[in-house]
């Protein structure tokens, strides 16, 4: 009697891309659902406006005491042309918010462990600015009269914000205090210089200052509101543990499955954390490397990668010399 089998199906993808996107679109909804709650707990002080400028006109007077420069000096620097003002009001208005974005993005997909302690600290920073900004509801310079600014945005344009501020169903305009544009700003800068070894990573560090001047040169916050995010950012610095030097580094393009190249001597395959190091919760969506497990793919069947036995799966240690290695087998 002859039985005829029906071969199984090939498998549909490479092993483990399902849980990739899982993972992906998990980090996704929490990112959202994050940015969506600060959103919404920032309309809840819109009608607090005689609060919000009596405090205002504390930050205002503070300064003075605190002999901080006038916010004035830099915005006449911006007004010297039409051009200049225009940059400086699309650079609040179109690069803040892209730029932290693409930030995320590029940690996710490269440096895994980063990713983690960066939306972790970014998670803290903005919640307890929502709480300061329900605490101390504060209108911008742009509003208060003593200040004698002028509002770049709606005489020069662009802007992001309505003319009347009860109106503005789209934003709060009371909650100057901090400033997330320089805390995402700088928290930027810092992730880029901790997750990267180029010589000139240091120059992130212009992102947060362009970003301060065309903050208070646009008259949409003071300086206080500057440096009480960089405090913040400092609580939120020192509450989430940052992640081991070299942790989760892949290489963009990798094919997954790819036998892992041998790296320095006890610092397993290049690439690879060492054990109980950063966070395991998110692998690297190309060529995943758990923390302190085995690297992906392995030595080739016909030996190991540097002369050890076949299929041992164990790390390549180091070679010697045939000499070295007959005087160490030899009796004496």
């Amino acid at each position: 009697m002859t039985t005829e089998t029906t071969p199984a199906e090939p498998p549909t993808g490479p092993p483990g891309r399902g849980r990739e996107r899982r993972r992906l679109l998990r980090e996704l909804l929490l990112v959202a659902g994050l940015f969506t709650v600060y959103k919404a707990g920032r309309m809840l002080s819109t009608g607090r406006t005689d609060e919000a400028f009596r405090n205002a006109a504390r930050i205002w007077d503070a300064e003075r005491t605190l002999r901080l420069p006038g916010e004035g000096a830099v915005q006449r620097l911006l007004l010297h042309g039409d051009t200049l003002i225009q940059t400086a009001n699309g650079y609040y208005a179109a690069v803040h918010f892209p730029a932290t974005v693409l930030f995320l993005v590029w940690l996710y997909l490269r440096r895994p462990g980063h990713y983690l302690w960066t939306r972790r600290v970014l998670a803290v920073l903005t919640g307890a600015a929502l709480a300061l900004h329900l605490a101390f509801p504060l209108a911008p310079p742009r509003m208060l009269d003593v200040a004698g600014l002028v509002d770049t945005g709606q005489v020069y344009g662009p802007t992001v914000y309505r003319a009347a501020p009860a109106t503005d169903t789209l934003a709060n305009q009371f909650a100057a205090m901090p400033s997330l544009h320089f805390g995402w700003a700088l928290m930027l800068a810092l992730g880029m210089i901790a997750a990267t070894r180029s010589r000139w990573r240091c120059l992130w560090l212009l992102h947060p200052l362009v970003t301060l001047l065309v903050v208070v040169g646009t008259a949409n916050h003071y300086w206080l509101d500057a440096i009480v995010a960089t405090v913040l950012l400092g609580v939120a610095l020192l509450l989430v543990p940052r992640p081991v030097a070299g942790v989760s580094r892949v290489a963009a393009g990798s094919p997954a499955g790819a036998p892992a190249i041998a790296g320095p001597a006890g610092a397993g395959p290049a690439g690879a954390a060492p054990a109980g190091a950063g966070y395991p919760e998110v692998e690297p969506p190309v060529a995943a490397v758990a923390d302190g497990g085995p690297s992906v793919g392995g030595p080739s069947k016909g030996g190991s990668l540097d002369g050890g036995s076949p299929d041992s799966g164990a790390l390549p240690g180091p070679r010697r010399s045939e000499p070295a290695a007959a005087a160490a087998g030899s009796p004496r």
